[in-house]
């Protein structure tokens, strides 16, 4: 079957190609270059009007407490749920590929969380937390104190809590990548160091970390940015509080995009620097991947 073609163009790929283009510039390049015109402008959603800002909003973001209280919060909640999602994640995926019997439901198990939605799973908690929820009960039978107003409530526990669950919903979905990079590594050089007399800590330390070494930093750069886009969390469970400690860069972002009438210029700007900010990120661990 013969194509028609101009010059050494394809049309049937041009045709193939349309509905992706046509769908990605206008869901995806058109609003990116609009929400760049829009940091540099100050915009009234009601009036539809802008009015141009310069360098004003960026400017702005620097003397920004709420922005610097979001930053700190952001880091915080990073810094807090990737060590540990990737440490229990991988002894997951250590234990699972090491079962014998019903490994078909042991995965399912420990994915599930992962596949259930990311709202109900906040609105569980938020019960759980509550100061006449489960844990309170638990904790007044094991005569463990307990926040009186719940764990959402108090600013020293709020986003900890917050960073329990973030933690629990996701070992599931990176312990199996972490599984199938297990599976694929060579068992002939465990059974060489097995009769070499290592144990199963040298195996672990000498073969399985190095091995996955391309993987760790794959899921450290996924969970960076992840975390840096926390929203969903803090929307249901805390509204950003209380006292604004556990408001992120995304959650402050909507803040002055959709409940302020004329934010959305300045919340674009916010965008923005989120964006360079996961950007660099990006781009420092995966040159150090490449180094090393």
């Amino acid at each position: 079957m013969h194509t028609r073609t101009l010059g050494n163009r394809d049309y049937s790929t041009a045709v193939f190609l349309f509905p992706w283009v046509a769908v990605f510039s206008i869901f995806w390049l058109f609003p990116l270059l609009y929400s760049l015109f829009l940091s540099f402008t100050q915009y009234s959603t009601l009036q539809n009007t802008f009015a141009w800002q310069g360098f004003g909003n960026y400017a702005a973001l620097l003397r920004d407490p709420d922005l610097r209280q979001a930053f700190i919060n952001t880091m915080i909640f990073s810094a807090g749920t990737i060590p540990p999602i990737l440490a229990f994640s991988l002894l997951s995926a250590v234990l699972l590929d090491s079962v014998s019997t019903l490994k078909s439901f042991y995965r399912s198990a420990i994915f599930l969380p992962s596949v259930t939605s990311l709202v109900v799973v906040s609105l569980v908690f938020t019960n759980l937390y509550a100061r006449g929820g489960y844990l309170a009960t638990l904790s007044k039978l094991a005569g463990i104190p307990f926040p009186v107003r719940g764990l959402l409530l108090e600013p020293a526990t709020a986003l900890p809590a917050v960073m329990a669950m973030d933690v629990w919903l996701s070992i599931g979905y990176y312990a199996l990548i972490f599984l199938a990079a297990l599976q694929a590594l060579p068992k002939d050089v465990y059974e060489s160091a097995g009769m070499d007399g290592a144990g199963a800590i040298k195996k672990f330390f000498h073969i399985t970390l190095p091995g996955l070494r391309t993987t760790i930093a794959f899921v450290v750069v996924v969970l960076t940015i992840k975390s840096l886009q926390v929203f969903v969390e803090i929307f249901v469970m805390t509204k950003g509080g209380p006292l604004n400690r556990t408001t992120t860069m995304v959650y402050e972002v909507y803040r002055n995009a959709f409940e302020r009438m004329d934010g959305m210029g300045y919340a674009s700007a916010m965008a923005y620097l989120l964006f360079v900010l996961i950007l660099l990120l990006s781009f420092f661990y995966l040159r150090l991947l490449r180094e090393r």
